[in-house]
């Protein structure tokens, strides 16, 4: 069934100069002018084909058909609140979908994450391993992916978009020393069959300490291992074109708990 245009301004108008019976006092409520207020109501009268409100020497009067009508309305509006509450509700629960790469989890959002739980209890997480953020079939609330930027969705930024070379701690560079390769990493592209390969950055990392060779990796991966010294350093970090982002489609976005973690992941 078709529904009925509900003109809810003029309603919310009216439903201010019916509690008040003064267009002045409705407009100081809500912080409109007395002018605007009998337009709204005039336009209202015009589409329901009714007046609402008679003059008197004692001032405003509702009519009949504006009494007939007003309890109605009002039941109508708590039954909006309610809607609106009950929305915002779904938004403000603590149960996180996060999809992100399992080596990012572990060197870097992992602790922190346990550090955003240990501030706010009643939080859970449902974690979910990989780049490849289906926010329809998945029902995410958040992904972290390694791009060049955000793509479609709404995204942040999560440190800088750099690069450390690294290898085995106490290990200077090597001529001979073997490049470890990953998915993401520009120097695999167009390597048909490279000297050592692995599933991701962590995996390159955890290669280069064990003294497999040199492994080129995501500088937000690589500093706790750096200064942990598990691996040791090549020179200075190098500029890269992809980073870490935190992204998500805008309406998921807007909710309160994804900001509130946004924040957080975003704040150090």
């Amino acid at each position: 069934m078709k529904r009925t245009h509900l003109p809810l301004n003029a309603l919310r108008v009216f439903d201010a100069a019916a509690r008040h019976l003064s267009f002045t006092r409705a407009a100081d409520e809500l912080a409109v002018t007395p002018a605007a207020v009998g337009q709204q109501i005039r336009a209202l009268e015009d589409v329901l084909g009714v007046v609402l409100f008679r003059r008197t020497s004692k001032g405003l009067e509702l009519t009949e058909e504006a009494m007939a009508g007003l309890d109605p309305l009002r039941e109508g509006f708590l039954h909006f609140e309610e809607s609106v509450r009950a929305m915002q509700a779904g938004q403000a629960s603590h149960r996180y979908t996060i999809a992100a790469p399992r080596d990012f989890f572990e060197s870097w959002l992992g602790p922190r994450l346990a550090a955003f739980r240990a501030a706010n209890p009643e939080v859970h997480y449902a974690l979910l391993d990989g780049e490849a953020a289906d926010f329809t079939s998945a029902n995410l609330d958040l992904a972290v992916l390694w791009a060049e930027g955000p793509g479609d969705l709404e995204g942040v930024m999560i440190g800088e978009p750099a690069r450390w070379r690294v290898t085995a701690a106490g290990k200077t560079e090597d001529d001979e020393a073997t490049c470890i390769l990953w998915p993401g990493d520009p120097a695999a592209e167009g390597v048909d069959e490279p000297a050592l390969s692995v599933a991701d950055a962590g995996q390159a990392l955890a290669a280069a300490a064990a003294g497999l060779g040199v492994a080129t990796v995501p500088a937000l991966l690589a500093e706790s291992w750096i200064d942990a010294g598990r691996v040791e350093p090549l020179g200075e970090p190098v500029a890269s074109r992809r980073a870490y982002w935190l992204v998500a489609p805008t309406p998921q976005w807007r909710q309160k708990k994804v900001k509130a973690l946004v924040a957080h992941l975003t704040s150090a």
